[in-house]
């Protein structure tokens, strides 16, 4: 005989064959506890009160059993040992949820209708609270807002550079065109101070290499800058000093970042880099929405606004999105870009869902292949391909010749 096994916030209850209620198991009347279980059932966990009504069921000659959630059905088979289906809206499911507070007063559940009303939205709030700790404790959405941290600090360090660059240039203006690396800068700025400082000696104290430090020093003892008051020079290297903590805060970041991303996706971190890898699922809104994505999708990831453009406008649309950041793409020839972007996407999209539902190491063959395949692209398209051929132009029609008589005969019916 057939049973269909039905969870409700009173607890679980089996029905015959006809849709007939046979056993019951009733939850506790704590909210808490009552939440906690139909969260355990929604994850597919055999819990107390479905082992007792299955014994129950069996002892009543009940063989096979229908559950409405298919990891519930595939849990219960194996620990339970009984023969199962699944079937997502069971017509038993249906009859029980339209005739709550009927069953709940049949059985003597509750005495009011309102009380029923009560439990049920008391459970309802405690399992939403349940779901949403659950979300907020996942590791990939901190990985998520560590990287977008990173990215924040990397807009706030270039306007807080360019204002520093401006600010000493008025003292030493050569300087800016000498150093391009934002962080070197701000660290003589602190450790050497005016421009009177810039010495071989001193810059080369500083890591400096002989040359760059030999031309630094010649400028500086050229400088057409002004001079600046202690008070001034103070306030600089003030500014300075917390750029430089800001520095040390990113990289700290990035250490962090490169950490969570190999414990929650190792084989994106293997094939993307931790930062992009991060970048991909704080776009997708998490790791498991990351790996549902097609590889096309993942392709433009980040170019929404070029996309719709491109679809606006009948323009071309965009060949990647924030996956031009990894090296094999930002490295590689024009023309090379969209086929490496595509068979980039590919590999990532593959090593996501791995991290998603696997949990297995997978990064260094994933790697090997994608190696493989990009020595192809740039072996087979090393030169750039051929213009296109000019489009050919309808010959110009020129307006009929008209007579003489045509001329005067439009003329008087004018």
């Amino acid at each position: 005989m057939k049973a269909t096994i039905v969870e409700s916030v009173m607890g679980v209850f089996g029905f015959g064959e006809d849709n007939e209620l046979v056993e019951k198991v009733f939850f506790p009347k704590d909210p808490l506890e009552t939440a906690e279980r139909l969260r355990k059932i929604e994850e597919g966990n055999v819990i107390e009160e479905i082992s007792g009504l299955v014994d129950k069921l069996r002892a009543k000659g009940y063989t096979h059993f229908v559950f409405e959630n298919q990891e519930m059905a595939r849990s219960a088979s194996e620990k339970l040992n009984i023969e199962v289906s699944a079937e997502a809206s069971s017509e038993a499911g249906k009859l029980l949820r339209e005739n709550l507070e009927k069953f709940a007063l049949d059985l003597e559940f509750v005495e009011k209708p309102e009380q029923l009303r009560v439990q049920v939205h008391k459970v309802s709030i405690e399992l939403a609270k349940m779901k949403v700790k659950k979300t907020v404790e996942r590791r990939d959405m901190l990985v998520a807002q560590a990287v977008l941290t990173v990215d924040d600090l990397d807009k706030s360090l270039n306007l807080f550079m360019g204002r520093l660059r401006e600010w000493f240039g008025l003292h030493y203006p050569e300087l800016d065109r000498l150093l391009d690396k934002h962080e070197t800068y701000a660290r003589l700025v602190v450790n050497l101070g005016t421009r009177e400082n810039f010495t071989v000696e001193n810059l080369e104290k500083e890591g400096l290499p002989k040359a760059k430090s030999q031309s630094i020093a010649d400028v500086a003892a050229a400088s057409m800058g002004a001079d600046l008051g202690d008070e001034d020079l103070a306030q600089i290297q003030a500014m300075s000093r917390h750029v430089l903590e800001l520095y040390d805060a990113r990289q700290s970041l990035e250490k962090y970042v490169d950490s969570v991303m190999e414990e929650v996706a190792p084989n994106t971190r293997t094939i993307g880099g931790s930062l992009l890898g991060a970048r991909l699922i704080a776009i997708a809104g998490g790791l498991m929405n990351l790996a549902k994505l097609p590889a096309s999708t993942m392709q433009i990831l980040g170019a929404e606004k070029a996309l719709f453009r491109a679809l606006k406008t009948k323009a071309r649309p965009p060949k990647h999105g924030i996956i031009f950041q990894h090296p094999l793409i930002h490295d590689a020839k024009r023309w090379q870009r969209g086929k490496i972007a595509r068979a980039l996407a590919g590999k990532l999209s593959i090593a996501a869902r791995v991290d998603a539902f696997s949990g297995e190491y997978a990064g260094d063959g994933l790697k090997a292949d994608l190696d493989k395949r990009i020595e192809e692209i740039k072996e087979r398209y090393e030169k750039p391909p051929p213009p296109p051929p000019p489009t050919k132009r309808s010959p110009s029609r020129k307006p009929p010749e008209r007579s003489q008589t045509w001329r005067k005969k439009r003329g008087r019916n004018r």
